[in-house]
């Protein structure tokens, strides 16, 4: 599941709780929550995998089956998450492998409906800025966060995480509010929304056979 590249373009770190921990708070009827929260998360790595700038993907997670699951998706690089105690210690783990001299990044892993083009246009603008940040779409937690490759390291992910980034003098990065890269998904409202912007495969299909099997009971 490893493989080398060079120093250049962009290292992004992705922390995944297990499935059966993950996305507690989405509850799609008729849809089985640790199928959908996996698929979510594999959709978004694939996304930022398809991504032209991303050279290095560092996948930080508790979950021993995703590596399975994500077998399809190439460079990836599995960091347990061990003792890590919670998500800023978990993407710490990960920027730990990351080489000198590597731009690095940190990404959720909810965003199912993430355009590679929408993240490579972050990224871009984000090279020209010591440390970036992108809101999520209601403006007040992070999607995104990014560091050149000398900045000290340090994320403050969570409730009301935007604001603490902006304190930390993570500059907003120029990302529209309709980006996919900011519809990211907790609940089954912030699904529908993303829905409109279209959904990953994995992630359409859980959907779609959740649909099924409610059809099917009828």
């Amino acid at each position: 599941m490893t493989h080398d590249h060079s120093p250049d373009g962009w290292a992004v770190v992705i922390p995944v709780k297990a499935a059966t921990r993950g996305k507690s708070r989405l509850d799609v009827s008729g849809v089985d929550r640790v199928a959908l929260a996996r698929a979510i998360a594999l959709d978004t790595i694939a996304a930022v995998a398809a991504c032209t700038v991303v050279t290095r993907i560092v996948v930080v997670t508790d979950d021993p089956t995703l590596a399975i699951h994500a077998a399809d998706i190439p460079r990836l690089r599995f960091v347990d998450e061990g003792d890590a105690d919670g998500l800023n210690d978990a993407i710490d783990l990960g920027i730990q492998t990351v080489p000198e001299g590597m731009l690095r990044a940190a990404l959720l892993a909810d965003l199912p409906a993430l355009q590679p083009r929408d993240l490579e246009r972050a990224l871009n603008s984000a090279a020209s800025a010591d440390k970036g940040v992108v809101a999520d779409a209601d403006g007040t937690g992070s999607t995104l966060v990014t560091m050149q490759a000398g900045a000290t390291w340090k994320t403050a992910f969570g409730e009301g995480s935007f604001a603490r980034h902006l304190a930390m003098r993570h500059a907003p990065l120029d990302v529209p509010g309709e980006s996919s890269l900011r519809r990211d998904v907790d609940t089954a409202e912030h699904l529908g929304l993303a829905q409109r912007l279209g959904l990953g495969p994995r992630t359409t299909a859980v959907l779609a056979r959740g649909t099924v099997q409610g059809d099917n009971s009828k």
